[in-house]
């Protein structure tokens, strides 16, 4: 079966990107895995954040997508998403995980370098497989959808990565993805479309970067955006609140139409039918079909 490094290889080699879609439930483990399966995508990665690995279980987790992918034989990755210390990069690694992100986009570039390295170095030690993806630049720390963007957010050009902050950064660290700050956000808004990724600053850190990159904040941007991101060098696309959003309003919609309803899994159907839609259509996106 193809590796997770050598299925990010290849999608940048294609400019295509790998979908990177959270869970919080084992719905959305299978409805992200039959959406994948119907598109024949090359790959896809299950992400979870602290707060989701926390409720599902480290290790459960792991447990879980391991065994869809010795089921089916097929190469679906499993990401530590966001981390926020080495101590909880450390546990995923522990724990069998895939990938792992070092989140130090509030540190100073000298203290998130640190702490990076430290991640980098801790993962080679017990698998040099293991990916280690590091974060430069702010973009916000929640999936709500905002009626406007946070004031914590700068998205101007200003406060965007650069690329000599960028290229510094990569070979400080050793790390195998990069996420830089170009425009996205974490979340999205409720009535206009997020802004748009900044393809001009993209390319330019695309031409000094030795390593894949990485597009978070991905929900409420313009299909014709990420589009562009993609061709511009982003190999991995980061979906979340778009999924949490169709999910909840799914199961609202499911229990007033039969409020007498109590099994779960009956409850759940069509929030899991929802949430597979979205990953379809974000899957055509990234792999132009």
């Amino acid at each position: 079966m193809i590796t997770l490094r050598q299925a990010v290889s290849q999608a940048g080699e294609d400019r295509k990107a790998i979908g990177h879609f959270n869970v919080s439930t084992i719905d959305a483990i299978w409805a992200i895995f039959n959406a994948v399966r119907d598109i024949k995508a090359p790959a896809v990665i299950i992400g979870v954040s602290e707060g989701e690995r926390d409720f599902i279980g480290l290790k459960q987790i792991v447990a879980l997508v391991k065994s869809i992918r010795d089921e089916y034989d097929y190469p679906i990755f499993l990401n530590a998403d966001h981390s926020y210390s080495f101590e909880r990069v450390k546990d995923a690694i522990d724990a069998g995980f895939d990938s792992v992100i070092f989140d130090g986009a509030k540190l100073g570039i000298e203290d998130n370098i640190i702490a990076t390295k430290q991640c980098v170095g801790y993962a080679r030690s017990v698998n040099p497989e293991i990916i280690v993806e590091g974060e430069l630049g702010y973009i916000g720390d929640s999936s709500k959808v905002f009626d406007e963007i946070p004031a914590s957010i700068n998205v101007g050009e200003d406060n965007l990565t650069t690329p000599k902050d960028a290229k510094d950064f990569i070979e400080a660290t050793g790390i195998d993805l990069f996420a830089p700050a170009v425009g996205s956000i974490h979340g999205m808004l409720k009535r206009v479309n997020d802004p748009d990724v900044n393809i001009e600053r993209l390319k330019d850190i695309a031409e000094i970067s030795k390593v894949p990159l990485v597009l978070h904040g991905a929900s409420g941007l313009r299909a014709e955006n990420v589009s562009e991101a993609i061709k511009a060098g982003m190999s991995i696309v980061h979906v979340n609140t778009e999924l949490r959003v169709v999910w909840k309003n799914a199961i609202k919609l499911a229990m007033q139409d039969d409020p007498e309803e109590v099994t779960p899994y009956k409850i759940l159907k069509p929030a899991m039918q929802a949430m597979k839609n979205v990953v379809g259509e974000k899957l055509k996106l990234f792999n132009r079909i």
